[in-house]
């Protein structure tokens, strides 16, 4: 089976069914987030190359209509339409690394409707996911307000996956490295790492365990001191990296604890020592909220590695994204459900000064008032220019970032910018508002006086 079977069961149904109709007109879809969650003034797009990966090898095989056939309890030759399906859509979309906001489209897709619908759940899968981890990460490098910060995350990041995108997302906001071997090496990010308590422990001694920890790794070193005695395991540390004159370079890391005070007394014994080029790192159970108070108290530490709590963005875990369509054949559509009301036609967003965004249909000419986001990276299926480096996500997020206006940017209870809606675009929502509710209204109609008397009732439609 190929990825295309990574997909819920009622894409399928779906894509069947418009297939028997004879519905493949072009059809497009658009991906935003509703909402932004608690405690975040922006989002970093993220997710968009997996997506594209996806998309350009999108093909249905044999085995994925044998196993959707096997999904549906049907035969195999009833699934056959699907067979050899590809995506030969195009892809309009926000580059990685750009910051957004609320309502505004991350992504849109225009297909033939079939394919367009096939696709969603995965699309929405990694550009949801993507862009929940990268924002959570640029809140840690606003909040470490210039000192450097490491990816930890892997191994209580939600599997193998999640946790090679936690790293190459936290790089591509400015992370300093990774734990993560694989994603270091693939993506070019430095790999950083220390020792775990139980190396100390396996030794008779802390100096047992931080001498032979030195012997087997020539250069500076990083102490893991807070096994058993935080201060006494600086103490040791310290006296280890002087007598092998491993200072400069070096580093303690502290792992648990009060690591504001404990950072302090830790700097003043190493001061003590000499040791003044010896970096301290902190880690455990940090994130944004944590590094901001230890940065916001002038503790001593040097650099941040965050690992559980950004990897799984703990505390907004989820965004309230939707993948919907707003355009079928050349007729704009939108839902009119509580609360989730979309706005039809494909669209364009204008990023203005301070993030007053205005959302605007795609056809609409610019005013010369703010720059174009969504860009056109597939046409035919196919990517319309190379991929681009981590480098190049970078650039982009620290040039957004730079424009964000300051009460977006905190920590805590930050104000988020909304984008506005065009003139055109609210015209055209009351226009196909206006139409459905032409279509699915039912007037009531008074009784004639012979039905009256009965009791009978009925309604006619227009």
């Amino acid at each position: 089976m190929s990825e295309a079977t990574t997909i819920d069961l009622y894409e399928v149904t779906m894509a069947m069914s418009y297939l028997h109709e004879g519905m493949t007109g072009p059809a497009t879809f658009s991906l935003f987030v509703r909402d932004l969650p608690p405690e975040r003034g922006f989002l970093v797009a993220a997710g968009l190359e997996s997506a594209l990966d996806y998309l350009g090898a999108f093909h249905v095989g044999q085995e994925d209509v044998d196993a959707f056939a096997a999904a549906l309890h049907r035969p195999q030759e009833d699934l056959e339409p699907l067979l050899g399906l590809t995506f030969t859509g195009q892809v309009r979309a926000v580059p990685e690394g750009r910051i957004v906001l609320a309502g505004e489209p991350l992504l849109e897709v225009t297909a033939p409707l079939p394919q367009a619908q096939l696709v969603e759940t995965y699309v929405l899968n990694q550009l949801s996911h993507q862009t929940t981890i990268a924002s959570k990460a640029a809140r840690c490098v606003v909040a470490a307000a210039g000192h450097p910060v490491v990816d930890f995350s892997l191994r209580r990041s939600h599997g193998p996956q999640a946790g090679f995108q936690a790293a190459r997302l936290g790089a591509m906001v400015g992370f300093a490295g990774t734990s993560n071997v694989a994603a270091a090496t693939a993506e070019g990010i430095p790999a950083v790492g220390t020792m775990a308590h139980s190396f100390v422990e396996a030794f008779a001694t802390e100096e047992d365990a931080f001498r032979a920890f030195a012997r087997s790794h020539p250069g500076p070193v990083t102490l893991l001191v807070d096994t058993y005695d935080t201060e006494e395991g600086v103490r040791v540390a310290a006296r280890v990296l002087r007598d092998l004159d491993r200072g400069p370079g070096s580093a303690i890391r502290l792992d648990s604890g009060d690591l504001g005070s404990l950072a302090a007394r830790a700097r003043s014994l190493l001061d003590d020592a000499g040791l003044t080029d010896v970096r301290i790192i902190a880690s455990g159970g940090l994130d944004e909220y944590a590094v901001e108070d230890l940065v916001g108290s002038g503790s001593p530490i040097d650099a941040y590695a965050v690992g559980t709590r950004v990897g799984v963005s703990a505390d907004a875990p989820y965004l309230d994204s939707a993948y919907k369509m707003v355009e079928y054949d050349g007729r704009p559509v939108m839902k009119l459900s509580s609360a989730k009301v979309t706005a039809p036609g494909p669209k364009q967003v204008f990023r203005r000064t301070a993030y007053a965004d205005v959302i605007r249909l795609a056809d609409e000419r610019s005013t010369g008032d703010g720059s174009p986001m969504l860009e056109t990276v597939m046409r035919g299926g196919q990517r319309t220019g190379s991929r681009p480096t981590l480098d190049d996500c970078r650039e982009r997020f620290i040039a957004d970032l730079a424009g964000l206006p300051p009460a977006a940017r905190r920590t805590r209870d930050p104000v988020a910018p909304r984008a506005a809606n065009s003139e055109r675009l609210g015209a055209l929502a009351r226009s196909v508002r206006r139409r459905i509710d032409e279509r699915t209204s039912t007037p009531y109609v008074p009784p004639s006086p012979e039905h009256a008397a009965s009791g009978s009732q009925r309604s006619v439609p227009r």
